[in-house]
């Protein structure tokens, strides 16, 4: 699919943030991984398409430092929780009412935060993001903070360098990307237990599916579905985008 025309708005702070749309229909909001942006997440892996062929209108963030939103460098622009504000104000500034809500790995955390703090979409889903990384949140990412910071140095095919091609592929900001890493916040178990919104959980089977059954049952309303490869592979695969797609497809009851 080409890439839509990318739109802006404004953050809570006046950050200039942007987003792209496809399709028409009830609204899903579509939050991407870090390292990676709204196209390449969903785009790319035809989980837009399918989405916006079955009837909706899909709305995928750019998260602050990341793609064409902007990357500023100054850390007063990452306090603790802001890409959960971010997606706040795209909600608010697209006037979203009976919306749907979706995630993988740093967008599926933002989508708990989002869920923790009061937001009420119909429904939810969160891929790549288990209980240990939800209630343990501040402070992670070890892993892509030591390849963000040793740009250069990973052995030749280790996990590190793949990150680091990936990185480059993207365009993505290092210094920018670590200040992302600061802002992350921990949810309490009993805040995940008072979670009302229905919500799905996906984990590949090379990834922590133990960890996404353990989420699933923390949360009030939520159902586990496990779909083949690991973090990163899992989360272009077709199952993951018709999982995502069948879950908001139900109706209620």
């Amino acid at each position: 699919m080409t890439p839509p025309p990318v739109r802006h708005f404004a953050g809570g702070d006046g950050v200039r943030l942007a987003y792209r749309e496809v399709g028409d229909g009830p609204p899903v909001l579509l939050l991407h991984g870090f390292f990676t942006t709204g196209s390449l997440a969903w785009l790319s892996s035809g989980h837009a398409e399918r989405l916006a062929a079955r009837g909706h209108r899909v709305v995928m963030a750019d998260l602050r430092g990341h793609g064409d939103s902007s990357r500023p460098h100054d850390p007063a622009a990452y306090p603790p929780d802001v890409l959960a504000d971010d997606a706040l104000a795209l909600v608010e500034h697209l006037g979203l009412g009976d919306y749907d809500l979706a995630g993988y790995s740093l967008g599926a955390r933002t989508v708990i935060r989002m869920l923790a703090r009061g937001a009420t979409p119909r429904r939810a889903a969160v891929g790549g993001a288990g209980y240990g990384q939800i209630i343990h949140s501040a402070g992670s990412g070890a892993m892509f903070r030591h390849v963000l910071e040793n740009r250069g140095r990973h052995a030749w095919g280790s996990r590190e360098w793949v990150l680091e091609g990936f990185l480059r592929k993207t365009g993505g900001d290092p210094e920018a990307l670590l200040l992302v890493l600061d802002t992350l916040v921990d949810t309490p178990p009993e805040r995940l237990a008072a979670i009302p919104v229905p919500t799905l959980v996906i984990e590949g089977s090379q990834d922590d599916p133990d960890s996404g059954r353990q989420l699933a049952a923390a949360l009030q309303d939520a159902v586990f579905v496990e779909v083949p490869g690991d973090h990163i592979g899992a989360s272009g695969t077709p199952e993951l985008g018709d999982a995502i797609a069948g879950f908001l497809d139900r109706r209620p009851g």
